[in-house]
């Protein structure tokens, strides 16, 4: 079998971090995508080393095609094919809906929406047989949680991009589902949040504790391996809340 190879958009963040080294661990080359900090994605390249895995470090802005072709490309030429792409790249601005500002909605939008769409239509075209394609929505999108609409509305998009593409990828044996976290104890998540908003997270699921990444990277493993028969899904990794 040939080895297995992994683009992981947003690598340098949290959750991506966390799934670049968990993929690598379950035998993969991994591609580690990171938009402006390389640095960070230094740091996540060298998890991936000293977790076994061959890696490369990739730039793209996702919401721009010929730069994502162009990633795509790259990661061809050195691993010599892609099988598993994971869309963890997002941002998060927060604010009820009569106070969010329009330019903060249409930066989301861009990159949540956009960039999945872009990403996705690259993947769906490369992806080998076998493959999977791994969005990202939010736990949200089902909770509803007031200050969050503008944000759950872009990952409402990506739900559905992720339900109609796995119905168009008929034929190719690539799955395409998407994981919608629960709060996870990220700096994304903890940015603008008072120790009593993150305090009541923790006590909301039955577990009472808050997500980590690697629960997160571990969901995701399911899906890039040994998932084949789970496929079109949203799967709500949150522990539980209601």
């Amino acid at each position: 079998m040939t080895e297995r190879v992994a683009i992981v958009t947003g690598a340098s963040g949290g959750i991506g971090h966390a799934v670049a080294v968990q993929l690598a661990q379950a035998g993969m080359a991994i591609a580690v995508h990171y938009a402006g900090n390389r640095d960070r994605a230094q740091v996540v390249a060298d998890d991936v080393k000293a977790a076994g895995g061959r890696v490369m470090l990739v730039s793209a802005d996702i919401a721009e095609e010929d730069q994502v072709a162009a990633m795509f490309d790259q990661v061809e030429v050195e691993f010599g094919g892609i099988d598993v792409v994971v869309n963890t790249a997002g941002i998060m601005l927060l604010a009820p809906l009569t106070e969010l500002k329009l330019e903060d909605f249409d930066r989301m939008h861009r990159t949540n929406v956009r960039g999945t769409f872009v990403v996705s239509q690259q993947a769906a075209r490369r992806v080998r047989k076998g493959g999977a394609i791994i969005n990202f929505s939010t736990s949200v999108t089902k909770l509803a949680i007031p200050g969050y609409t503008a944000y759950a509305a872009t990952k409402g998009a990506v739900e559905a991009m992720t339900m109609i593409l796995a119905k168009e990828m008929r034929g190719r044996d690539v799955t395409v589902n998407a994981v919608a976290p629960g709060p996870t104890a990220t700096p994304l998540y903890y940015e603008g949040k008072t120790q009593d908003v993150i305090d009541r997270a923790k006590k909301a699921p039955p577990l009472e504790r808050m997500g980590e990444p690697t629960d997160i990277a571990e969901v995701v493993a399911f899906l890039a391996g040994p998932a084949r028969w789970l496929n079109g899904q949203i799967l709500y990794a949150n522990g539980g809340v209601a």
